[in-house]
């Protein structure tokens, strides 16, 4: 019958799924140390990633508590980010159910136990080792798991539904990139998305996906991230004609600093006062970043010591999480991871303060996000450095313009804000529902 070759399949397409992981596992080591000599933190607490998370607190000889804790896995800052108004919510509405909040990187680790760490129990989430998965189980027992975005790794999820884990997705995104990737290994990824328990979906483009890849209970709450605690008023000098002008590129990798710094040395020879904030997305890159600044003929200077240097060209944001008050001292603002393939990284904290942004074309992962703020007309898509500059230049020259799209991009998030209400509502109806 179709439906027991489909199973054949899916059986077969594990199985290799595993060999795969397995083969790759001396690789998965090596990577973690490899990265490790750019962020030392790679390098630590590498047993969580192998399903040792830490056991909860308990009194010697006396039993495991009865109330596992609701799981909330966050890959990275970005995603822990968007997560927080949900689960600090949800903890209000849910105050005696413990929470455990996972990440996969050092940037989301850190933030989470920034951001959730009064509320919240926090290690590495497993890899996806059979293996790993049912040793980290073992130690949580969580009663339910909440995947921020589209985290679908096939064992976690068979494992924890297996065990009696309802499985859920939040803000789920699936940009069609990614939609046509798991079209071509449906036969693993159909019973992975036929295990959920339901799937909240920033818009209908990525629910009509997952529908198309065999999800069921899927419905449309709106993308969570416009409701992040961000800054929405600028310093009093933003828009001081007196004060020297200021652009930011928030969120960049290798290969983009390269250039916004060519931009820049553009737009210095038109408006030679013009200082750039440019932010690494990953802080550990931030001495590499300086070296390239100062292999341009730039003057540098860093965010947490600016007093060093007042009349730096290039000052460089390097701590973690002050992005999004930065923006608020810019005119203009470039948002990076769209210049070099990443899919691009969330514009609204940009959005938030005023400011009207530019982003490369690779925005595959933000994409619903930029058309609303397109169809605003307050961003702009560039491709080049010679791009960069003309836009920069052009705003930086019509203040009442620049001005009018900062409030523009300001009406958007206000638009689009209460997804989170909206997810929170849902998901107290489904952890509050008995099992099954």
């Amino acid at each position: 019958s179709k439906h027991s070759r489909q199973r054949a399949k899916s059986i077969v397409m594990r199985f290799f799924y595993n060999r795969l992981l397995l083969l790759a596992l001396p690789l998965v080591l090596a990577r973690l140390l490899w990265r490790s000599r750019r962020e030392p933190a790679y390098r630590e607490r590498i047993g969580e990633r192998f399903g040792g998370a830490p056991k909860p607190p308990a009194e010697a000889g006396a039993p495991a508590p009865p109330n596992g804790p609701i799981w909330f896995h966050a890959v990275s800052a970005g995603e822990a980010n968007a997560a927080v108004p949900i689960i600090r919510a949800l903890h209000e509405r849910m105050p005696n159910e413990p929470l455990l909040v996972t990440a996969t990187t050092p940037a989301g680790s850190a933030r989470v136990r920034d951001l959730l760490g009064d509320i919240a129990a926090h290690c590495y989430a497993p890899y996806d080792y059979p293996w790993a998965v049912r040793r980290f189980l073992r130690r949580t027992r969580p009663k339910a798991l909440l995947l921020m975005e589209t985290e679908l790794w096939p064992n976690t999820i068979a494992q924890a539904t297996a065990g009696g884990t309802a499985v859920y997705l939040v803000n789920a995104r699936l940009s069609a990139h990614a939609f046509r990737r798991y079209r071509r290994v449906k036969g693993l990824i159909a019973p992975t998305l036929g295990r959920l328990a339901g799937a909240l979906c920033q818009y209908e483009d990525t629910a009509e996906r997952l529908r198309a890849l065999g999800a069921a209970g899927v419905e449309v709450t709106g993308s969570v991230k416009f409701d992040a605690e961000v800054p929405t008023s600028a310093p009093a000098h933003r828009d001081d004609p007196n004060a020297p002008p200021t652009w930011i590129a928030g969120s960049t990798h290798e290969g983009e600093e390269a250039v916004i710094l060519d931009a820049h040395r553009q737009l210095r020879q038109r408006h030679p006062p013009l200082r750039l904030l440019l932010v690494p997305r990953h802080p550990a890159r931030v001495p590499a970043v300086a070296r390239l600044i100062t292999q341009r003929g730039f003057s540098v200077a860093l965010a947490s010591a600016q007093g060093e240097d007042a009349d730096a060209a290039v000052v460089i944001g390097d701590v973690m999480g002050t992005l999004a008050s930065l923006y608020g001292h810019a005119q203009v603002a470039f948002v990076g991871g769209s210049l070099e393939g990443t899919g691009g990284h969330n514009p609204i904290e940009a959005a938030a303060a005023g400011v009207p942004f530019l982003m490369g074309p690779d925005r595959f992962k933000i994409e619903e996000i930029w058309q609303r703020f397109a169809a605003a007309e307050c961003c702009y898509s560039i491709d080049s450095a010679d791009d960069m500059a003309t836009v920069v230049a052009t705003l930086l020259a019509e203040p009442e313009r620049r001005q009018a799209e900062g409030r523009r991009a300001q009406a958007v998030v206000a638009a689009n804000r209460g997804a989170s209400r909206r997810v929170v509502d849902r998901l107290c109806v489904w952890l509050s529902a008995p099992p099954g």
